[in-house]
């Protein structure tokens, strides 16, 4: 098997500045659970193996740029110029902004949703980690803010995440959408399996969220990480997997 990712690559009409893609399960050298490309090091797989996972993203990247990973703590900090001291130890935060070449943007999923930004002109990109706690503690307002352009010159891609028919979750999910956004009940369905829990759309959250803010140029939206095998996710391999990494870039 090659040892090289297979890439999915955003279906949004982004400047040829922008580049972007999310890795997938299909090809690398991972083995095991973590088959076939984890560059995920906090999930238990070798670490000379993850490190080779990242090497190889670096090449995918190219330039010689440095790879901005992050400490993903489910909040709504946003890390926005890259310092040396982040290739010892990453920054803790959920989401990163790059206005020039110097770095590339990281942010690793399975099953959480990653968004995707840039500006129209093609001058300015960000990631951010968007897993239910993070969206509703206001990462993409953060994103959007540390972007500093008008939300109408803005665009997003929402790339694989779980899909409402695979992601039941607690009355305090509920709660804490609706008590900031009425709108947010429509993304919500009872659960058929459990009396006082719900089916959450957590790309329909965001799209809500995006709305709100402005942004209308909004793409992807159409993957459940759950239900295909090409991704990896936490929820259907019961916590014991991989990492997809998200990435994107000024060329």
């Amino acid at each position: 098997m090659s040892e090289q990712p297979t890439l999915l690559l955003p279906d949004w009409p982004a400047p040829p500045t922008v580049g972007a893609f999310v890795t997938t399960r299909e090809t690398g050298p991972s083995q095991g659970a973590y088959a076939a490309f984890n560059p995920a090091l906090h999930v238990g797989d070798d670490p000379a193996t993850v490190r080779r996972c990242r090497a190889l993203l670096a090449e995918q990247v190219g330039d010689a740029r440095p790879l901005l990973w992050l400490e993903q703590i489910h909040g709504a900090t946003v890390i926005q110029a890259f310092r040396e001291t982040y290739l010892d130890t990453p920054p803790q935060a959920d989401a990163a902004i790059a206005t020039d070449m110097g770095h590339a943007c990281v942010i690793l999923t399975a099953d959480c949703l990653p968004v995707f930004f840039c500006d129209r002109r093609g001058t300015r990109v960000g990631l951010a980690h968007a897993g239910w706690r993070s969206l509703a503690g206001g990462v993409l307002e953060a994103s959007v803010a540390a972007l500093n352009t008008p939300p109408s010159e803005l665009m997003a891609w929402l790339g694989p995440a779980i899909s409402n028919a695979q992601f039941e979750v607690g009355r305090e999910v509920y709660d804490a959408f609706v008590a900031f956004q009425s709108e947010a009940d429509s993304a919500f369905e009872p659960s058929p399996y459990r009396l006082g829990h719900y089916m959450a759309d957590l790309y329909k959250l965001a799209r809500l969220r995006l709305e709100r803010l402005g942004v209308s140029h909004v793409s992807g939206g159409h993957f459940c990480t759950a239900c295909e095998g090409r991704f990896y996710s936490h929820r259907r391999d019961d916590g014991v997997t991989g990492r997809m990494a998200s990435m994107i870039w000024l060329r």
